[in-house]
């Protein structure tokens, strides 16, 4: 066997030597090798190398891969394909293929395979570099080595105290040494801390003083690796405490000391605030304190030992069965607030006993009464309220008086509809009336009509009842504060009866008895309004006649009055290029007819308030003549209730205004907020009325014996007959009334007019200047004025007499 290998080695040899008689071009070659590929003589595959002269199989390619690998430790992909002479493509693959054939030992990372061995050169170069300057920064070295921190931190981590001797920490790179100072540093630090303290501060000191100790070219620590020592050390007990949050870190020594403090207070007080707590840096008092005590109450502010409880129980059931009251925050320490006396309060057995056998209760928060003490101020308060219900004090009206109010006027509806239809067919026929002329600005006596046009005025009663007098009354009973009596009123009468709360509210240092006394005020005001209710639908039941009277006669009467005011009205357009004489006519009309409209329709309206607050009123005979003041209109229009008061107070200003219309306006407002319906007035009504009014004033004059008061009668006749205007005219604008009927006379009869006017203006001159002495010369002269008159008295009728006869 061996003779036989021998020969074929020598004649491989012969081979090799010989020198070949036909010689081949690169393109038989290929051609060679492509033919031997097709016939499968050649089973494996061949590279090109990039010169395209040469091949190489995949063995071979990763066989040099290698060998450069070994030999450089760290080399690119690109720099293979320049050293083998072949393509990228094909040196990727076979990376591949070399990488996983050792993945232990080689990694490709970014494009380059790196060795363990390079890494190992890496790690005690670092080494070296990390005992001279104790420190590196992995950035540092990823930088240097043009590679991701995280790789370096991978690699180092695996040769940590074989190759590289030093402690890696938060990207930094540490030598033992230098790990055994700062660890020592913080170990002392926090044996020296002994309240709870947040670790970055003691972090930042230390930095601080590791710089000024290394001066400017000292190594900058991370607080990651001081916390990390720190972790360390509290693991291994060499400092006592607890973490809390990573960063709050709490001594032993001051927990001890915080557990003390807690129970010498405990047990000495029975009780401690939360705030006591949180000032020893005890972030859940709650939890401390019952992991603590299992047998204490926790309360909303502080936390109180059973004995308190018992201390209270044992008070509130001597206040209940001596009928009377206690306020537990008296009982119980001064830091302790209502809804803490509240919750303990629900701990006591007397308080709970007395509450299912109704024998007391519990008002506000801190209130015990018993039952026998709050029906004893219940009874009193009754009598009191009586008083107050009889008083009239206030015009508010109850929501249930808005009830009865409808069902006395549904009752009335069937009834007046058949007056309604009857009086549809009468015409109303109006009265003259009786003028004053003074020499100033003072008040005559006003006209008034008869009773006159009554033609729908019931069906508008009606209507103003139960469609407009609805709407505002369930609007009145809807507004804030309708109830009464009022809080401070039930708060000031108690106090009166029981002057043992503002003793109470001294001994509690309380300024204003209104503490105590508003929860009880709040329980009785519901029973004390509910009682007054009551007997007011007893009393309107009584007065529901009286009110339906009242109202009828105050429509019938404002219907009479507002039309004669709406009459006398028109005639002030006639002097509004006057504005002097204007504004006389308009007060003159204000405090003449309008005062007394406005007297009537607010007393009338007082009277029915009252009726429906159950005080007894009689009402008054003649309620035309009643005559009020600015002052008791005032008063009068702040009793009405609600938005009604506000519209009142609007007629009291319009009243002492200058305007006529202001006055129209603000009294419609009113009779429509009060359920009254103002009829407004038409050419037919004022016709009507004209006629009456000249029919009347012709029958004054024609009777009229005094000579100074039949001039303003015949200047208002006059203006009937050629304005067809019912002027009211006081003396101050007679004369300018007389001048502005020159165009409508003629000279003749206006001659006569101005004589006579001249001669009573002078008349009340020397009135207006006698003395009453007898030997004063004016009495000769006023003689001698009234025979004048009297003479002139025949000619001056006769201006309207003969034109009223023909």
């Amino acid at each position: 066997m061996d003779a036989e290998l021998l020969e074929l080695a020598r004649q491989f040899e012969s081979a090799q030597q010989a020198k070949s008689s036909i010689r081949l071009s690169e393109r038989n070659v290929v051609e060679l090798v492509q033919k031997l590929h097709e016939l499968h003589i050649i089973d494996f595959n061949l590279l090109h190398t990039v010169s395209g002269k040469e091949y190489i199989t995949p063995e071979q390619l990763r066989h040099e891969m290698v060998l450069e690998i070994r030999k450089l430790g760290r080399v690119s992909l690109i720099d293979l394909a320049d050293i083998t002479g072949v393509d990228l493509y094909h040196v990727e693959n076979q990376a591949q293929r070399v990488v996983s054939d050792d993945p232990s030992g080689l990694m490709l990372i970014q494009g380059e395979i790196i060795s363990q061995s390079y890494w190992d050169n890496v790690a005690e170069e670092i080494n070296e570099r990390l005992q001279e300057c104790s420190q590196i920064s992995l950035a540092e070295i990823a930088a240097n080595l043009n590679v991701g921190s995280e790789l370096v931190a991978s690699m180092l981590e695996a040769r940590l105290g074989t190759l590289v001797k030093g402690r890696l920490e938060g990207g930094q790179l540490y030598t033992p040494a230098y790990v055994t100072r700062v660890s020592a540093m913080v170990r002392g630090a926090a044996r020296g801390v002994t309240v709870p303290t947040n670790l970055s501060f003691l972090w930042g000191t230390l930095q601080q003083l590791l710089q000024a100790m290394d001066g400017a070219g000292g190594v900058a620590t991370e607080s990651s690796f001081f916390q990390s020592l720190f972790n360390g050390l509290a693991k291994e007990g060499e400092i006592l405490g607890s973490l809390r949050a990573g960063v709050h870190w709490t001594p032993t020594v001051f927990a001890i000391a915080q557990r003390e403090c807690v129970d010498s207070f405990f047990s000495q007080n029975s009780f401690i605030s939360y705030d006591t707590l949180q000032n020893l840096g005890i972030s859940q008092p709650v939890q401390f304190l019952q992991s603590r005590y299992a047998e204490g109450i926790p309360l909303v502010t502080a936390f109180a030992h059973p004995s308190m409880i018992e201390m209270l129980d044992a008070a509130v059931e001597d206040a209940i069965d001596r009928s009377s009251w206690i306020d537990s925050l008296s009982v119980l320490p001064t830091s302790f607030g209502s809804q803490d006396a509240s919750k303990i309060l629900s701990h006591c057995n007397s308080v709970q006993s007395a509450l299912k056998g109704n024998k007391g209760m519990i008002l506000g928060d801190s209130y015990v009464f018993s039952n026998g003490f709050i029906k004893d101020v219940y009874g009193r308060m009754e009598k009191e309220l009586e008083v107050f219900r009889l008083s009239g004090s206030s015009g508010v009206i109850l929501s249930d008086d808005f009830h009865l109010v409808m069902e006395a006027k549904i009752r009335t509806d069937s009834g007046r509809s058949g007056e309604v239809n009857e009086k549809k067919k009468k015409k109303g026929k109006s009265s003259g009336a009786r003028t004053e002329i003074l020499l100033d600005d003072e008040e005559i006596i006003p006209l008034k009509s008869k009773k006159n046009q009554r033609k729908g005025k019931e069906a508008s009663l009606v209507l103003s009842d139960t469609k407009k007098g609805a709407k505002k009354d369930l609007a009145r009973t809807q507004e804030d504060d309708l109830n009464i009596p009022s809080d401070d009123w039930i708060m000031q009468k108690i106090l009166t009866l029981v002057p043992d709360f503002e003793e109470q509210a001294d001994l509690a240092g309380l300024e204003d008895p209104q503490t105590i006394l508003e929860p009880l005020a709040n329980y009785m005001r519901p029973m004390l309004i509910s009682s007054l209710k009551e007997k007011r639908k007893t009393l309107f039941s009584e007065n529901a006649g009286k009110m339906k009277h009242l109202l009828d006669n105050l429509q019938k009467k404002l219907d009479e009055a507002f039309l004669n005011m709406q009459l006398y009205e028109k005639a002030l357009d006639l002097f509004e290029d006057d504005q002097s004489t204007s504004a006389v006519l308009h007060r003159h009309l204000l405090r003449t007819m309008a005062a007394s409209i406005g007297d009537m329709l607010f007393h009338n309206l007082d009277m029915h308030n009252k009726l429906k607050n159950g005080i007894n009123v009689e009402e008054s005979p003649n309620s035309e003549s009643i005559t009020l003041g600015s002052a008791e209109r005032t008063a009068l229009a702040k009793s009405f209730p609600g938005s009604l008061s506000k519209k009142a107070l609007a007629v009291v200003e319009a009243l002492e205004g200058k305007r006529v219309e202001a006055f129209m306006t603000s009294l419609r407002e009113v009779a429509e907020e009060s359920g009254l319906l103002l009829k407004k007035l038409d050419k037919k009504l004022e016709r009507t009325l004209l006629h009456s009014y000249r029919k009347d004033l012709t029958a004054q004059v024609s009777a009229e014996t005094d000579p100074v008061l039949l001039l303003p009668k015949v200047v208002s006749l006059l203006y009937i007959q050629v304005r067809n205007k019912a002027l009211q005219a006081p003396g101050r604008a007679i004369s300018v009334a007389v001048s502005r009927l020159k165009d409508k006379l003629d000279d003749s009869a206006f001659k006569i007019l101005t004589e006579y006017q001249t001669a009573t203006v002078t008349l009340l001159s020397l009135l207006s200047a006698s003395t009453g002495d007898e030997e004063d010369c004016t009495s000769d002269r006023i003689l001698s004025k009234r025979e004048l008159l009297g003479n002139l008295m025949p000619a001056l009728k006769g201006l309207v007499l003969g034109t009223a006869q023909s």
